[in-house]
């Protein structure tokens, strides 16, 4: 009994014994009345006593022979694993695995041997995960963890079915010098397919105009028509530009019919056979000027020395027929010939210096005559 029932079984006990004497004096009990009072008194106060007294606890701290023993802390059913390596859909590229595996022990037969729970439960997760990942290419690593958290989300059993296992916090990495790499072969891939496609536009380009649009000069004339069809008398004015340019793209002389229509550039010289400084005379076997001189250019692509001083005139103000542009060729002519660069200077100086005609090769001297022995002395 605590001290708290002892204090309230004395407490009730003194009140009735109170309640009783107050009576018997009230009413003036006789001798033997009091002693049944006081016999009720008693049974009273131990029938109390037995109320208030608490039931015995046989299996109490008090009555067993050794201590409490610690409660057994829960079991742990989870397993963290990271940066397992999976592997990817492309060679030598891998993913890095990492999540909380979570499992639940299944039922199984006495006779089945020990095992580790967490090491199964991994097992299957894994498993389960490189079965997604495999499929997925290594620049897909962020579609790929989404698809493996729907996939590990449910419990499912193991091959052996003895737990049930899941995986939570899952996270698909690809090494950094991984993504670099592929970055890279992105960028070379994308470049690669442009070019490609650039090269083949070029192509297409070249074979139609070469073979298409300058295949003859007709088709030359007709492509030109195509695209000014209001623009005939130009075109007309524009034949021989366009037959020049049709046996230019095909690598062959003009024809014939169109020859006289090819332009000559101003100052040109006609084409009277005379061979220029390189065996030629600057034409082609049908009298018609060459493509580069067509244009006053050398086969070189350097403007002509006439055809350069001629623009040099007409900059200066000079006309081609002024005694001027004598002078000034004269002069140009004495400065190269000091720095030994004359036979630049030569068509110049024949051209527009009159007075630079052709010395006679032999002088007659005075008292001779064609035939006639030189005197005597």
């Amino acid at each position: 009994m605590s001290s708290g029932h002892k204090t309230v079984s004395g407490f009730c006990t003194v009140l009735l014994g109170l309640v009783l004497v107050l009576v018997g004096l009230v009413l003036h009990w006789p001798v033997w009345a009091w002693a049944v009072a006081a016999f009720l008194f008693a049974a009273a106060a131990l029938v109390l006593s037995r109320l208030a007294t608490p039931a015995v606890d046989p299996l109490s701290q008090e009555f067993t022979a050794e201590p409490d023993r610690p409660t057994d802390p829960p079991e742990r059913r989870e397993q963290t694993v990271t940066d397992v390596v999976l592997p990817s859909a492309a060679e030598d590229y891998d993913f890095r695995f990492s999540a909380t595996v979570r499992w639940w022990p299944q039922e199984l037969p006495k006779d089945s041997p020990p095992f580790s729970p967490a090491g199964v439960a991994v097992s299957a997760v894994l498993e389960r995960a490189r079965a997604v990942t495999e499929g997925w290419q290594p620049h897909r690593g962020s579609l790929a963890q989404h698809r493996l958290v729907g996939e590990l989300a449910v419990m499912l059993p193991d091959p052996g079915g003895r737990v049930l296992a899941m995986a939570e916090n899952v996270t698909l990495t690809l090494a950094e010098a991984d993504a670099v790499r592929l970055r890279k072969l992105a960028t070379v891939r994308k470049d690669e397919i442009l070019w490609s496609h650039e090269r083949r536009y070029e192509r297409d380009r070249r074979e139609y105009l070469g073979k298409d649009v300058l295949h003859d000069t007709g088709s030359a004339v007709v492509w030109w028509l195509a695209k000014n069809d209001d623009q005939i008398r130009k075109t007309v004015d524009d034949l021989g530009v366009l037959a020049q340019l049709s046996a230019a793209a095909n690598n062959r002389d003009v024809p014939e019919r169109y020859a006289a229509l090819v332009p000559r550039p101003t100052g040109a010289p006609e084409a009277d056979g005379r061979p220029n400084g390189n065996g030629h005379n600057g034409y082609g076997h049908n009298g018609v000027p060459q493509f580069g001189r067509a244009f006053g250019v050398e086969g070189t692509g350097v403007p002509a020395p006439v055809d350069a001083f001629e623009r040099l005139l007409a900059a200066m103000g000079v006309p081609a027929g002024h005694e001027d542009s004598g002078v000034l060729a004269r002069a140009l002519y004495e400065g190269a010939t000091q720095v030994g660069r004359e036979e630049a200077s030569e068509d110049i100086r024949r051209r527009f210096d009159p007075a630079a005609a052709p010395e006679s090769s032999s002088s007659t001297v005075p008292g001779e005559e064609d035939g006639a022995d030189a005197p005597e002395v």
